[in-house]
């Protein structure tokens, strides 16, 4: 018996293997990254630039949170309310004008603007880069696999950065009246008489635009202090500052109840004090954006829906990376977006180190602005004990810009005695300016002799910082010795 073998041409091997390789390929990448937001696309661009093959998911729109939904559209609508304060304090200036009202349609066109102007730029960068985005709801199906309705994408290395979601507070659900940030950024009215729960970056914010838009505000904070994150002596600055205002608030209260109507809503404190408004902003927080994600049936550990991660944002399982507001620690735009580029250097075997929290910069962008980097004060003497402290504050009332400006706060700043300053807290109209020079100052430990050597120009609001270090320098000039 013979047996005959197949002729196939060598053409049409050729073209079925390249084929294959075609539809393999398609699925070959070094990295696939979940999450577009502020880590996953800087995650993005950097490993493009660096040579790797990356693929990146979302769901939504590139830039997440930050840019569609949080840091632009409030700081947008934050510049509208500083404009609105600045045409009602004009004839002190000596400029006439006249505050007529908020027109919302048009805060919301101006706030979209921006928004689509940053999209289209970012958009095109990560075009630009060779990325390729994939749209759709994403999910880790391996330990090297992301599936995306359907289709499964491959990579040596996959990030999560899957962000974070606006959290409420148990049995109260977010519906008509009772909204979270993101229900307030899309509203067409200005409130007569707004609510907000949570003293913190959010809440201060919205508390803040609603306040220079007419509305009267009371913020419920549950801990003793409004931006109970930031050092004491900030805090009651901003309290102060509030109040004359006309912002109420009120601290070490928690919340018992809220019942809405079609026209108001109401609200019962644990000490059955109530509460009426428009509208309650819940404004305690962001919860990680991590559930059916697939995350822990892969191995990963998880800490209340936060993935725990070593202080190189590996974690520990296979070559899986986490950046951002899913990663336990401060849910900055900032931090995931550092954390994004450190990781895919690492990836591309560049050695990055990692980022200590407090000497990360924070700036909360109400009226007046809190601008701070490492330790507060009392963080500083937890840790290495108040014998071992040295501070000092220096007073805007002796900052010539801050005059003209018609602001007042401080600097504050904390070092080890006989060592470098560990903590740069700053309270004033524009000071989130300045936190650049602070987080240097901070992050490369330098001494209070180092910097009041350094030139400030003059006039601005820099040269408080020069001042303060002048002082903490044993030679204070415009401040009291």
């Amino acid at each position: 018996m013979t047996t005959q073998t197949a002729f196939v041409p060598v053409a049409f091997i050729a073209l079925t293997l390249k084929k294959v390789q075609s539809e393999v390929a398609q699925f070959d990448y070094d990295v696939v990254i979940l999450g577009a937001g502020s880590g996953g696309y800087a995650a993005a661009l950097r490993g493009a630039q660096l040579g790797l093959k990356v693929a990146l998911v979302e769901s939504d729109k590139v830039g997440g949170t930050c840019l569609h939904r949080g840091c632009i559209p409030t700081k947008a609508m934050l510049h509208s309310a500083e404009v609105a304060d600045q045409v009602k304090e004009a004839g002190k200036l000596g400029v006439s004008a006249q505050f007529g009202g908020i027109d919302m349609a048009q805060v919301n066109k101006f706030k979209q603007g921006v928004i689509d102007r940053l999209y289209k730029g970012l958009s095109g960068l990560v075009s630009g880069r060779g990325v390729d985005l994939v749209t759709g709801h994403g999910k880790l199906v391996s330990t090297n696999a992301v599936e995306v309705d359907g289709r499964r994408l491959e990579g040596d290395n996959v990030i999560l950065a899957t962000g974070s979601y606006s959290r409420s507070i148990p049995g109260l659900t977010i519906e008509g009246r009772v909204m979270t940030s993101d229900q307030a950024l899309e509203m067409d009215w200005v409130p007569t008489n707004a609510i907000v729960l949570g003293g913190g970056v959010i809440g201060l914010e919205f508390a803040s635009v609603w306040r220079s838009f007419g509305a009267e505000v009371t913020i419920v904070e549950g801990l003793p202090n409004l931006a109970p994150n930031e050092d004491v002596a900030v805090s009651k600055v901003l309290e102060r500052t509030f109040r004359r205002r006309g912002i109420n608030f009120k601290t070490g209260v928690m919340v018992k109840d809220v019942t809405q109507s079609d026209d108001q809503v109401t609200l019962t404190l644990e000490n059955d004090e109530t509460l009426t408004g428009d509208v309650v902003l819940v404004a305690v927080g962001r919860g990680p954006n991590t559930a059916g994600l697939g995350y822990e049936d892969h191995g990963i550990k998880m800490d209340r829906g936060f993935v725990l991660t070593d202080d190189q944002l590996h974690t520990g399982v296979a070559n899986i990376w986490a950046t951002g507001d899913i990663v336990p620690g401060l849910q900055l735009a900032h931090r995931g977006f550092q954390q994004g580029i450190a990781v895919a250097e690492r990836i591309s075997g560049i050695k990055t180190p990692a980022q200590a929290e407090a000497d990360i910069p924070r700036v909360t962008y109400c009226d007046p602005e809190i601008a701070s980097v490492g330790l507060t004060e009392a963080q500083a003497k937890e840790l290495h004990g108040a014998e071992a402290i040295e501070t000092v504050e220096y007073n805007l009332a002796g900052n010539g810009r801050s005059q003209v400006l018609n602001t007042q706060g401080f600097v504050k700043l904390v070092r080890l005695a006989a060592g470098p300053v560990i903590g740069v807290h700053i309270i004033g109209s524009h000071v989130g300016e300045l936190v650049g020079e602070a987080q240097l100052i901070v992050n490369w430990q330098a001494y209070p002799e180092d910097v009041a050597e350094l030139v400030h120009a003059h006039p601005t609001q820099n040269e408080a910082l020069g001042e303060a270090f002048m002082d903490l320098a044993g030679k204070p000039l415009h401040a009291h010795a």
